[in-house]
């Protein structure tokens, strides 16, 4: 058994999180019925919140933290997977609860794996991640509720973050008219090159609705801010429209009426990409290796190393993060 190096995350004083690289050896990883050599992570908004202890979602230290993988089976006692298959892992509470992919290697839960599609490497799958993943989700889930291209303006709120650049990027490529939310001027150009034909300033959204129904606007919505600004999306919907609720940047209070949903027969969609069952996993990927086009996706992709990650986790919590960023933790 080999050692490997890890980003690990111990506790220091007065409660506070310090980082480091660090090798260990093999036997140290926790049980688990596979054992992933990993190609590249990313960061995502969870990862940021890891990296800085907040909002209790490490319960024990030292942590390796990383909410998403992609590399080769090493070994395997699952019949699912054999060694040299290509695996993404996201959910399930990897790298919160469970040791993670901030890590050249990762011992886990067969039934967290899905299969690589053929169509991506494991870069372009960490270019997506769970931040992507979640953004395929959200759009399968306003289709299934009856959105279709042609039906009008589909806004996406924190347009510039991970899940914002890939939606945008999808919703394009399926037809639809994208308007984009955001607070940073200097991101238009970005946004308009993934495909929005609007740009909506943040802080037209970010104030609390003075009315429970203002002018019809949006087909549809994907909203990684919640607070005040999904309570404005709420208002704006058109009549039977839905909004897929994926984040909470802006804060976890939503003030809003029942009369967006009693008298436009609007749809509040919450997406929950954590626990998703194996099934519902691999159809996603498919979409995402079918849907997104990948010069969009290599245009939002930065690339950073292991010992870049914490400063990243500060920078995404902040904003300061533009589209995706893939972590090459053997560079």
């Amino acid at each position: 058994m080999a050692d490997f190096k890890a980003l690990i995350l111990r506790e220091a004083e007065a409660g506070t999180i310090a980082a480091g690289i660090e090798t260990l050896a093999e036997s140290a990883l926790p049980p688990g019925d596979v054992t992933v050599a990993v190609d590249y992570t990313t960061v995502n908004y969870k990862d940021g919140l890891i990296l800085q202890g907040l909002g209790r979602l490490v319960r024990k230290y030292p942590h390796i933290p990383g909410i998403d993988l992609a590399g080769t089976v090493e070994t395997s006692e699952s019949g699912r997977f054999k060694p040299g298959d290509k695996v993404i892992l996201t959910g399930w509470r990897f790298g919160e609860l469970h040791w993670g992919g901030f890590a050249q290697k990762a011992r886990v839960n067969a039934d967290w794996l899905v299969p690589l599609p053929p169509e991506l490497t494991t870069a372009q799958a960490m270019a997506v991640g769970t931040a992507g993943f979640t953004a395929m989700q959200s759009v399968l889930a306003l289709e299934r509720h009856g959105l279709r291209p042609g039906d009008g303006e589909v806004l996406v709120t924190g347009a510039a973050g991970g899940v914002g650049s890939v939606a945008i990027a999808i919703l394009h490529r399926l037809g639809y008219r994208v308007a984009a939310s955001t607070g940073r001027p200097a991101e238009h150009a970005y946004l308009k090159d993934l495909g929005a034909e609007t740009i909506v300033e943040r802080a037209a959204l970010a104030e609390p609705a003075l009315k429970p129904l203002d002018r019809e606007r949006w087909a549809g919505a994907i909203d990684s801010v919640g607070g005040t600004t999904l309570g404005m999306v709420l208002t704006q919907l058109r009549h039977s429209a839905s909004v897929a609720a994926v984040g909470n940047a802006g804060g976890i209070d939503l003030k809003t009426t029942v009369l967006p949903f009693l008298l436009r027969g609007i749809n509040l969609l919450g997406i929950d990409s954590v626990t998703l069952p194996f099934e519902e996993r691999a159809e996603i990927w498919r979409r995402v290796a079918r849907d997104l086009p990948l010069d969009k996706l290599d245009a939002m992709t930065g690339r950073a190393g292991l010992a870049d990650v914490p400063d990243l986790g500060r920078r995404i919590l902040q904003g300061g993060v533009r589209g995706r960023m893939v972590v090459d933790v053997n560079g």
